[in-house]
């Protein structure tokens, strides 16, 4: 692999609290490559979740820049980075984030229908097919299990096909059955598809399955290692 689809250069993120300054993340600089499975490894408070953030476009950093495909989307405003968001990335929460009023149908399709995609309906039901969820296409998130809404939530990020999927502690509110099978999902669909995946985890199981992990500690980068060949 030698596309770069991420950059970020000397990204800096801090928060003021009280008058007092709370540096998250400090001069990382990282580099991920087109169909990579990257996991960014740390305990919780080392910044994994901001990383994911910025690298997403989900949030701005203090300092720093971050392209995606090749486009600085630091200076986007939100009006020019939401379709940019829309088409390249895909975001899995650890809390699953669907929409309560929308059925699980509804919620795979939504991504797809802000592109105003005419076969929204039909790439959601083959989605959710695929992960043995179109009988309960009609189900409101309340309705669903944990697992099940997971499952949900991983259509609606893959909907638009995208480049790049981020997934933040996926399996983090999931027992250790459903937790398996939400791994083995994102791990088939990103070999299928060559997506590149970029997930936070402190899970040492995870990250012994990535192509590269990248370890955070105290909002910096102290390590980035390549699995052996």
């Amino acid at each position: 692999m030698t596309d770069t689809i991420l950059a970020a250069d000397r990204l800096s993120k801090h928060y003021f609290l009280g008058g007092q300054k709370l540096s998250v993340l400090k001069d990382i600089s990282l580099s991920i490559d087109k169909g990579e499975f990257i996991v960014i490894a740390g305990s919780s408070g080392s910044g994994k979740s901001t990383l994911l953030s910025l690298l997403s476009g989900l949030d701005l950093p203090s300092s720093g820049t971050i392209a995606i495909a090749g486009r600085d989307i630091t200076g986007l405003t939100e009006d020019q980075l939401a379709p940019v968001r829309n088409a390249l990335t895909g975001f899995v929460f650890q809390s699953f984030h669907l929409i309560p009023s929308l059925n699980a149908l509804e919620n795979v399709m939504f991504p797809a229908e802000l592109k105003k995609d005419p076969q929204a309906r039909k790439k959601a039901e083959n989605l959710l097919d695929r992960v043995g969820l179109l009988p309960r296409r009609k189900n409101f998130p309340e309705q669903l299990s944990g697992g099940e809404q997971q499952r949900v939530a991983i259509c609606r990020a893959l909907i638009n096909e995208p480049e790049i999927v981020f997934a933040d502690e996926p399996t983090g509110n999931l027992d250790s059955e459903n937790s398996e099978g939400i791994i083995r999902l994102l791990l088939d669909l990103h070999r299928a598809r060559q997506t590149t995946l970029v997930m936070a985890t402190h899970s040492q199981t995870l990250a012994s399955r990535a192509d590269r992990i990248v370890r955070l500690h105290d909002g910096r980068i102290a390590g980035d290692t390549r699995a052996e060949q």
